[in-house]
């Protein structure tokens, strides 16, 4: 029950911020945690949490954010022009990210 975003445009650092806050809780709670962020990162990471949802196929309310990585992708490299004819880089960074679900533990003190 796992789903990953490869190349997203946005650094790392910054992602992190919103997957941190989803780590650990139900599905359901992180769905609308995200829904209700306002960080340009939380409408992808939302997409890619409803889309572990669908590849687990188990009722949202019966999984846990296991797992939520942020990886850093390639670096974008481009020049800008500046002084003197001299050129500057500009690295635009992309973050790599997997979110893993896991069912819920019940406990069964029946046994």
């Amino acid at each position: 029950m796992k789903a990953q975003l490869n190349n997203y445009r946005q650094a790392p650092r910054k992602v992190r911020l919103i997957t941190s806050l989803v780590q650990g809780k139900n599905a359901v709670q992180a769905q609308a945690l995200l829904s209700h962020l306002i960080k340009r990162g939380s409408l992808p990471i939302k997409k890619l949490l409803d889309s572990a949802i669908a590849n687990s196929g188990v009722p949202a309310q019966d999984l846990i954010v296991k797992k939520a990585t942020v990886d850093k992708g390639v670096v974008i490299k481009r020049w800008m022009p500046r002084a003197m004819g001299r050129a500057f880089p500009i690295h635009k960074h992309t973050s790599k990210v997997v979110i893993e679900l896991a069912k819920k533990e019940t406990s069964d003190s029946t046994k």
